[in-house]
């Protein structure tokens, strides 16, 4: 297959929901998501238990979304919480960034090869694709700050120099307009930060671009395409937000249609209630189903929780699979959101750049045609090896005859 047809302006753009409705794109923004929120939750309970408490306690009163020490530490300052649960929380959270980044870099790299025509580039593939260019989409924003600092730094240091007496004064008026320039910039190098977080995943998906590169890239786009950023991301979303209020009216209209039907009093009736109820008001699911306004049968109101272990069994695989589908949920809005902004990526490469990212060959496509040309080599050699076989096999073949017939003739009659 070919590549999408775009219209490279903003008509493509809402083609991000359904192009984000896809089970590999789900399922692999359900995995790094998953896998952040864990290491998330393990630094936050250590960082809770590090104020003194327990983790029965932590678990008691948090559930499975305990909060992050670090903002209390910005409320109530570092005194009130501690430095070991700060760092901590910090850590927790930084962990689960990285995790939502990378998975952000798979989703755009999928979607980057479903816009080129490749509906066959698995979920495998595209984390292959990420364990050999992670460093891109995890130090981008690290060296854009690390440029905003060194400039400030270098202010802090001149305005030092300007303390000293006399020649001080003459240190800053005289070269104003160079330290009004570096400011300017540095403010534009914020924009750029603030940008990078919406793109970077996706330049790195899209166009292959190690750090250096996808710095550049970022300063680029936010310097010549800074209206059609400010355009496309309120709509991307908006888009967003449609897009997983339609999917949540789905998942929650098939959740009350699974209990209209099992819930009929000559089908399971009463032990469903009971099952249901004690899923979503006394586990670990009670906070998301409130979330997502997912109601028990009314029966279970007045009913006690389940009645023996199997109804518990049963109960528990029932919140392990309504926590799977509220995670889908909140990964397809994700999905997205990637998925428009790779997409946003595309129309802005061409518009500025008159450059067609569809078009391009990819390191996949290139590999491919290597390993191509490889095989149809060892092959060319193997049938010449063959040839020169079989032409000394006739040589030697013909000497035989020769030889033979040459003893025929010096043979005496």
């Amino acid at each position: 297959m070919g590549p999408m047809n775009l219209y490279f302006d903003v008509r493509d753009i809402f083609r991000a929901p359904r192009l984000a409705l896809s089970g590999k794109k789900i399922w692999t923004m359900m995995q790094a998501t998953y896998v952040g929120y864990v290491i998330y939750c393990i630094f936050s309970y250590f960082a809770l238990m590090a104020q003194g408490g327990t983790f029965g306690d932590a678990w008691e009163n948090f559930g499975i979304i305990p909060p992050p020490v670090a903002l209390q530490t910005v409320i109530m300052g570092i005194e009130e919480t501690g430095w070991g649960a700060t760092i901590l929380s910090v850590m927790g959270i930084l962990g689960g960034l990285i995790c939502l980044v990378l998975g952000a870099t798979a989703v755009a790299r999928i979607t980057y090869k479903q816009l080129k025509g490749d509906e066959f580039y698995s979920s495998r593939d595209a984390w292959k694709f990420v364990k050999k260019h992670w460093h891109a989409p995890v130090f981008t924003h690290l060296s854009i700050i690390i440029i905003a600092a060194f400039f400030v730094i270098m202010a802090i240091i001149f305005a030092l120099i300007g303390k000293i007496p006399y020649l001080g004064e003459l240190f800053f008026g005289i070269p104003y307009l160079l330290w009004f320039a570096g400011s300017v910039f540095v403010v534009y190098t914020m924009v750029v930060l603030m940008i990078s977080t919406f793109f970077t995943h996706a330049i790195v998906g899209a166009m292959e671009e190690d750090t250096m590169g996808a710095v550049f890239q970022i300063y680029s786009i936010t310097w010549s395409q800074i209206w059609r950023v400010l355009l496309y991301l309120p709509l991307i979303y908006g888009l967003v937000a449609i897009g997983t209020v339609v999917f949540y009216f789905f998942m929650t209209e098939g959740y009350n249609l699974v209990n209209s039907v099992f819930g009929k009093d000559w089908l399971m009736g009463d032990k469903l209630a009971r099952m249901i109820g004690w899923v979503v008001g006394d586990t670990f699911m009670a906070g998301p189903a409130s979330l997502m306004n997912w109601q028990a049968p009314e029966a279970s109101f007045w009913l006690y929780g389940p009645e023996g272990t199997m109804e518990y069994i049963g109960g528990a695989f029932i919140a392990i699979s309504l926590f799977v589908i509220f995670w889908a949920i909140l990964s397809y809005a994700l999905c997205i959101e990637v998925a428009g902004q790779t997409i946003a990526l595309v129309i802005l490469k061409k518009r500025s750049d008159d450059d067609n990212l569809l078009e391009r060959k990819d390191e996949e496509e290139l590999e491919a045609e290597e390993e191509a040309e490889e095989w149809s080599a060892e092959v060319k050699s193997e049938d010449d090896e063959k040839e020169d076989d079989s032409e000394d096999k006739e040589s030697s073949e013909s000497e035989d005859s020769s030889s033979d017939t040459e003893e025929e003739e010096s043979s005496p009659d």
